[in-house]
């Protein structure tokens, strides 16, 4: 480690690569509700986060857990999901009286049809307005799980039990993902629990 009465040790959840300070002044310094998104190994959780003076204060706040009380059967980590719960995440927010806010990813990469920009897609069709370019948002399609579904034609029976045996054991068939999403998302918009 570097020494020396010039070396200046750097705050620790920058070293750990948890934070990245610049990023985060030039979000709080828009004085603006944040739109928080963050993708774990088997999850998605999306949050409304303003800024005070004692710290960040979460307003409403969506779990890919909250799905599963909605009848979700899939998996908590695809594209699907996490468009579930920003178009949950979304719907609270309107409740709350929020209406408009600024996406914030944290340290993932911004790639083109990723599932951040799945959950963001979710809030905006929730109706919560989110400054954004439609070009990184994924395809409908891709956010309903035909790709699943499609996959899954071309598979024999052995092979599906096989590569989608979570999705079995839920009692989902993954040919079945494009008609059970409609069905979650209708819930979520019929009602926000």
């Amino acid at each position: 480690m570097a020494q020396g009465s010039r070396y200046k040790l750097a705050f620790k959840r920058r070293r750990d690569g948890k934070t990245d300070y610049k990023a985060r002044s030039k979000l709080v310094g828009l004085d603006k509700s944040r739109l928080v998104v963050r993708i774990t190994n088997n999850h998605t959780i999306v949050q409304i986060i303003n800024v005070t003076q004692d710290g960040d204060e979460t307003v409403v706040s969506a779990h890919t857990n909250e799905l599963k009380k909605q009848g979700w059967l899939g998996s908590g980590k695809n594209t699907s999901a996490a468009y579930l719960t920003g178009f949950l995440c979304g719907k609270k927010a309107l409740e709350a009286g929020v209406d408009e806010a600024v996406l914030d990813i944290g340290l993932k990469s911004s790639t083109k049809g990723a599932r951040v920009f799945a959950a963001l897609k979710g809030a905006v069709d929730s109706g919560l307005y989110v400054p954004h370019g439609d070009a990184i948002l994924p395809a409908d399609e891709r956010i309903r799980g035909e790709h699943v579904a499609a996959y899954a034609e071309s598979l024999s029976d052995e092979e599906v039990k096989q590569r989608f045996s979570k999705y079995i054991k839920n009692g989902l068939s993954p040919k079945d993902l494009p008609n059970h999403f409609e069905t979650i998302k209708q819930k979520i918009e019929e009602g926000v629990s």
